[in-house]
């Protein structure tokens, strides 16, 4: 709650505002039953016409004004909770950005979707009820037992005896119905993520023939979410049905009581019809604090997950160091041991060294940790033991603004945006056209984009969809290059190249960017031939480090891949 008080506490003054409007409004609204028992109490027996036009008049301005108060009070709520939402989001948003990848694996990338969408409408819907009937509805309850009070004391008291056990019945049900809806939310976690799954997969899902399959995978997480709706709004719904049962009985008890207090002439049939009208004021104030109840329930439930985010500190702080070599290498890892999990380990004693312009290819089986390196390198997680140094500087002392604009990268699954051509190449950092044609060019990219309708102006699909599989690489290799970066790292970006092509991209990069310092990982050992030095990886352990040459010779399964591969000859 104390993070929800903290968005709302700048529009204090308009909320304020709004809930006066929703007072006077209310305030209206109980004052045209009293007027309705004196007109037939005291105004029509006398059979004054202006007197009836008078107060009717009276009635009628009452209406207008409750009428009027409430739209002006429900717009100042939609005002106040689309800002305080947006806000919200828009923090949550840069949060999500700022989290270390460990904690985005922590969370779930499905779970942080559902928290920027489902669970911040439930807080928007929450707070707009709660401006819309938090004030209006309380009032008139209690204006309304208030009322009826002075009108007839004996048929209140008949009221007032209702109210303890529906108080009991709100408490319960809602205590009960917050973890329910905090459940549902998870459930709806793991629905996005299989819907997730089935959108990213649609090509192969469909090329396999699963799709009946993955119709029934989702309908299992699909049931379980509406079971846990279904339970969660079975509880919820007790509130209502005893409402209705406690209110209609003492609604009943009412009309007996007072018919026989009229025909004792001890009330008025005024007071008695003014008394019903309170009653289902009553009533509807009731109803509306339930559902205030049930929308609540799920905003709680929904700002604890919000919450749970936003107040999550960095993982990865910036530790300064006051010692630096002389002389040192650009890049090097000193005996890197790292864990995903934390218990299995993805890496053990990684060690190596790049002086600036070097290159180095990195080459194993899938899931020998290749990529583990990269991440390591930029800091997108920690590393358990070890030190990884640029420059001579621990990456962990360098501010992250500063770490990354020295790297141009090419992930293993890289995204191309729904966007045009050259807004994929300059990603937002007013790069010239003429060094967007230059790296398109070094990235052998050039020669499709200039076949393309409008060139760099082209729009491309989301995930770059109107494009092969070796247009979108070359793609991506030009964003690394566009930038001049201090290390450029390709993770196994020339896959779909063929070996002509991937050969002219490896010439243009030891013509154009010799003083860069190149991580290649790679499948083919073409791809990393003539690497200054190559590191061989297997179940995360280093079992051979050198040149081509030097693998050959000392390292058996280097040896075997190479021969697997080029049949022990050497392509350029």
């Amino acid at each position: 709650m104390r993070m929800l008080l903290y968005y709302i506490r700048p529009y204090t003054l308009k909320m304020l505002g709004g809930m006066f409007i929703k007072f006077v409004g209310a305030i209206m609204d109980l004052l045209i039953p009293w007027f309705l028992a004196y007109i037939i109490d005291n105004i029509i027996p006398l059979r004054s016409v202006p007197q009836i036009f008078l107060w009717g008049g009276v009635m009628l301005f009452c209406a207008v004004m409750a009428w009027t108060t409430n739209i002006a009070a429900n717009r100042i709520a939609g005002w106040v909770s689309k800002s305080v939402v947006g806000n919200m989001r828009h923090d949550l948003f840069h949060k999500i950005s700022d989290l270390s990848c460990a904690q985005i694996d922590g969370f779930s990338i499905p779970s942080l979707i559902s928290r920027v969408t489902s669970d911040s409408y439930n807080i928007h819907s929450m707070i707009g009820m709660l401006q819309r009937m938090g004030i209006r509805a309380p009032i008139l309850l209690l204006g309304g037992v208030a009322v009826t009070l002075t009108l007839e004391p004996a048929l209140a008291m008949v009221l007032i005896a209702m109210m303890p056990p529906l108080a009991v019945i709100i408490v319960c049900v809602s205590r009960k119905g917050i973890p329910l809806y905090a459940s549902l939310q998870k459930g709806i976690d793991r629905m996005v993520q299989v819907v997730r799954e089935n959108i990213i997969g649609i090509r192969v899902i469909k090329a396999l023939s699963k799709t009946d399959y993955e119709k029934g995978r989702f309908e299992g997480i699909n049931t379980e979410v509406v079971r846990r709706e279904k339970k969660a709004g079975l509880t919820m719904a007790v509130t209502n049905p005893s409402m209705n049962l406690f209110l209609n009985l003492g609604l009943t008890l009412v009309i007996l009581v007072g018919a026989f207090r009229v025909d004792a002439g001890v009330s008025q049939a005024g007071k008695i019809i003014a008394f019903m009208s309170y009653f289902t004021i009553i009533l509807n104030a009731l109803m509306a604090i339930n559902r205030i109840f049930v929308m609540c329930s799920k905003g709680i439930a929904s700002a604890n997950r919000i919450a749970e985010v936003l107040n999550t500190r960095p993982d990865l702080r910036v530790i300064p160091e006051d010692t630096a070599e002389e002389d040192p290498p650009h890049v090097s890892f000193d005996k890197v041991c790292f864990s995903y999990t934390g218990t299995e380990r993805t890496l053990t004693d990684i060690s190596f060294s790049l002086k600036k312009g070097e290159t180095l290819g990195i080459i194993g089986a899938t899931g020998a940790g290749k990529t583990a390196v990269i991440n390591l390198l930029m800091r997108l997680y920690e590393a358990d033991s070890g030190e990884i140094r640029i420059d001579g500087r621990k990456v962990s002392a360098i501010p992250p603004e500063e770490l990354h604009t020295k790297f141009g990268i090419v992930f293993q699954h890289d995204v191309i945006f729904a966007d045009t051509v050259a807004e994929n190449i300059s990603f937002g950092r007013d790069i010239p056209l003429e060094r967007l044609e230059e790296a398109a060019r070094d990235a052998q990219a050039l020669e499709f984009i200039d076949a393309l309708p409008g060139r760099f102006d082209y729009e491309l699909a989301i995930k770059g969809s109107n494009l092969s599989g070796g247009q979108k690489q070359r793609l991506l290799i030009a964003r690394a290059l566009a930038g001049d970066p201090e290390i450029l790292v390709l993770d196994d970006s020339s896959s779909a190249l063929d070996y002509k092509t991937d050969a002219k991209l490896r010439q243009a990069l030891r013509e154009k960017y010799a003083g860069t310092t190149t991580i290649i990982i790679a499948q083919r050992i073409s791809s990393i031939l003539h690497a200054d030095h190559i590191l061989v990886l297997e179940d995360g352990r280093e079992i051979g480090y050198g040149t081509h040459e030097q693998l050959m010779e000392e390292c058996e399964s280097y040896r075997e891949i190479s021969q697997s591969q080029m049949g022990g000859g050497d392509i350029g």
